[in-house]
């Protein structure tokens, strides 16, 4: 039987190396893409950044705090899909089975493609070299023979953080068929899939620290201090065992947009205006797929970081703004805004490929096709010219959204920071 050859390619530090790609004066420096504004988040940082304690997820005031020289970028989501868009189809020539985990990072399963392009190995040497010079990216890669395995190999080929600068990876892992377990015994047990701060705590209570610890302990002690289903998993883990494929072209299970505001609105007319921002990107987005939701749902975050959510089904899947804004907004009404809104998201879910027929008749006069012909038109303008040159009629003179970004507001005010 054919060994199996899993690859996990994953970027480095991928918003931030697209936007040093457009702002190449900025390298060597501390940058952090996401929003600047106290209820900011960071979206990615830098090695230089990540050498002070700044990383993903982190609130951006505890970041300015830890490394107030950072330079802060506001994030442009189109701009990095579009890149991550050009990194696939340079994966899908190596091979067709290719499953995305996010923009940045996807699983290969090359055990097919070895005849045409060689060993494993090479096959990984020549996506980083093609990456390079078709996108001027980097990125580390883990060959393996599973995917549990290939993705912690993947981590072992990453740059490690600086003051100075990233200081280079190995660049490629390769965990070979036969040492499995002497590659994953002697890491930390905390990088075990699954193990969070709760599993960690019990089982640093039991005295393990690595991976080969835990494989040694009876299953039973294990069971009895994580739970049977949770146990059995890192177990099997630990022993290497990971039998799940690798799958192609997962369908998207919902798309969402969501922005958080620098000061909390409260005025009508200003919430209106947000809605009809985010369910436009979200159904340009659902029209760039050929996909049409079903189901929508509006996220509200009030002050006292109170989120609460409210969704409503079709009678027909929609991918047209005009359709999708009437159904949010009545969804809007039915919330406390008086309260103050700190965040306000929408998601498009319960989805359906684009040939599903749809027809919502809202009384306008306006035939499906007439409307299908306008959003045809306006995406291809969007995609020759920007975004920025055409939009709904409700935003014009207010092309600015207040929040201006997924990550949080770029600065403490209602205006823009001066960096995109």
């Amino acid at each position: 039987m054919t060994e199996s050859a899993i690859i996990h390619v994953d970027m480095d530090a991928f918003f931030v190396s697209c936007e040093l790609l457009r702002h190449p004066e900025l390298r060597g420096q501390p940058v952090v893409v996401g929003g600047a504004g106290n209820r900011g988040v960071v979206a990615a940082a830098s090695y230089e950044a990540r050498a002070f304690g700044v990383h993903s997820a982190l609130s951006s005031a505890i970041a300015r705090r830890r490394c107030p020289q950072a330079v802060f970028i506001a994030g442009d989501h189109r701009y990095y899909s579009g890149l991550s868009r050009q990194i696939m189809a340079i994966f899908k020539e190596f091979t067709p089975l290719v499953e995305p985990l996010s923009l940045d990072e996807a699983f290969l399963d090359v055990t097919g493609s070895r005849r045409l392009f060689g060993p494993a190995t090479s096959i990984a040497e020549q996506l980083r070299t093609r990456v390079l010079d078709d996108s001027g990216l980097t990125c580390s890669v883990g060959v393996a023979p599973n995917k549990f395995l290939a993705k912690l190999a993947s981590e072992a080929a990453k740059p490690v953080a600086s003051p100075d600068g990233p200081l280079p990876g190995p660049g490629v892992v390769v965990v070979r068929p036969g040492r499995e377990l002497e590659f994953l015994h002697p890491l930390d047990v905390s990088a075990l899939w699954g193990v969070g701060p709760v599993t960690l705590d019990r089982l640093r209570k039991l005295g393990i620290g690595t991976v080969g610890e835990l494989s040694r302990i009876p299953l039973d002690a294990l069971v009895g201090a994580v739970g049977k289903s949770h146990g059995a998993h890192l177990y099997a883990l630990a022993a290497g065992t990971d039998d799940r494929a690798v799958i192609p072209n997962i369908a998207a299970q919902s798309v969402s947009h969501e922005v958080t505001f620098p000061v909390d609105l409260t005025n009508n007319d200003d919430l209106h205006r947000e809605i009809v921002r985010l369910v436009d990107a979200v159904t340009t987005r659902l029209r760039q797929r050929d996909i049409r939701a079903r189901t929508l749902s509006i996220k509200v975050r009030f002050p006292d970081r109170q989120t609460i959510s409210r969704s409503r089904t079709l009678d027909h899947p929609s991918d047209r703004s005009r359709d999708l804004v009437e159904v949010a907004t009545d969804l809007l009404a039915e919330v406390p805004t008086h309260r103050g809104v700190r965040l306000l998201g929408v998601a498009a879910s319960n989805l359906t490929d684009g040939s599903t027929p749809l027809s919502l008749d809202l009384g306008d006069g306006a035939s499906d096709e007439g409307w299908d012909a306008a959003y045809g038109a306006v995406d291809a303008i969007r995609n020759r010219f920007g975004s920025a040159v055409i939009g709904p009629a409700t935003l014009a003179g207010n092309s600015e959204s207040l929040g201006n970004s997924p990550w949080g507001p770029e600065s403490d005010e209602t205006t823009r920071g001066t960096r995109r």
